[in-house]
């Protein structure tokens, strides 16, 4: 009998072999130039961040009479303490600041996707007259400027007795982050495979039971991508908060609380650069932490 040819590995495509000797030869010059533009552009954000937080813990001489790299330089000798934040969280009210600003924006990031999923479930899977004009007219509110909505809400808020209180700042900020938020969920949740919907209607889910069990869970990430920006949005504006709800200390957000700091103790940078530091902490945690999401939410849609 004639023996069996031994088996030969079958050529490998010359797209893999040319994968192989890329990583062979390690990153290129335009991988090297990418990483290295990256590099300097969080270094550039990264300095002044550092320079705000070593500048909150000197004090006041050490911050007049010298740079903050300085205090880096000459760290094991320098007299650090966290005299100023307690100056700022207890004498210029910034303790109850930072708790109405929760109070504002956790509300309002609630309130504005549970609106926006429900709305972005009928534009995508209800049939109903006007859909479509309906839907393009709630995103071309987009390019309205909302200072021109301050005076109607104003009389609108003083003839219901909302003027000055919670109400009128969670439902002011749930009417101006509707648009982005049907933009960007609507989007998505049309991009749900219709065997899906379809699957659930044979099996005798209701609407209510597909959008529960359904959309929702399937567009988690879009939603978690929402809500990062809508926080990072309310717990930023100074705007709206000052023209809603003034400047009461009872009511009071940080960004105003530190735009009154700024003018009455606009000298003392220690104290200043620690109110700052406070301010910016919350949107700088919630970024990090839900950075992953926000990625998943941006580019779920894009590839299918």
């Amino acid at each position: 009998m004639t023996p069996l040819p031994s088996a030969v590995p079958a050529p490998a495509p010359a797209n893999v072999t040319a994968l192989r000797r890329d990583r062979r030869r390690g990153p290129g010059i335009g991988t090297a130039i990418t990483i290295a533009a990256l590099a300097i552009l969080c270094l550039v954000w990264l300095v002044p961040l550092v320079g705000l937080l070593v500048s909150s813990l000197r004090t006041r001489e050490a911050v007049l009479s010298s740079g903050w790299w300085t205090a880096l330089a000459n760290f094991m000798s320098e007299e650090w303490s966290l005299a100023n934040y307690q100056s700022v969280l207890r004498d210029d009210g910034f303790g109850q600041a930072f708790l109405n600003s929760l109070v504002i924006t956790i509300p309002t990031v609630l309130l504005t996707a549970t609106v926006a999923m429900f709305a972005a479930y009928g534009f995508a899977w209800l049939r109903f007259r006007g859909r479509d004009a309906l839907f393009y007219l709630m995103v071309a509110l987009l390019v309205v400027p909302l200072q021109v909505a301050f005076i109607p809400l104003l009389r609108l808020y003083n003839t219901v007795g909302l003027s000055y209180t919670w109400g009128a700042i969670w439902i002011t900020h749930t009417m101006f982050g509707i648009p982005i938020a049907l933009m960007i969920l609507t989007g998505f949740v049309r991009g749900i495979p219709r065997d899906l919907i379809e699957a659930a209607r044979a099996d005798g889910a209701t609407h209510w039971d597909t959008f529960r069990f359904v959309v929702v869970p399937l567009a988690s990430p879009a939603i978690a991508a929402f809500c990062v920006f809508q926080f990072l949005w309310v717990w930023n504006d100074m705007l709206v908060a000052l023209v809603f709800l003034g400047a009461d200390p009872e009511h009071r957000p940080i960004t105003v609380a530190l735009q009154l700091l700024t003018g009455n103790r606009g000298q003392d940078w220690h104290v200043l650069t620690a109110g700052a530091f406070i301010s910016l902490i919350v949107p700088a945690v919630v970024f990090l932490t839900l950075q992953r999401y926000l990625v998943r939410g941006l580019t779920a849609g894009s590839v299918k």
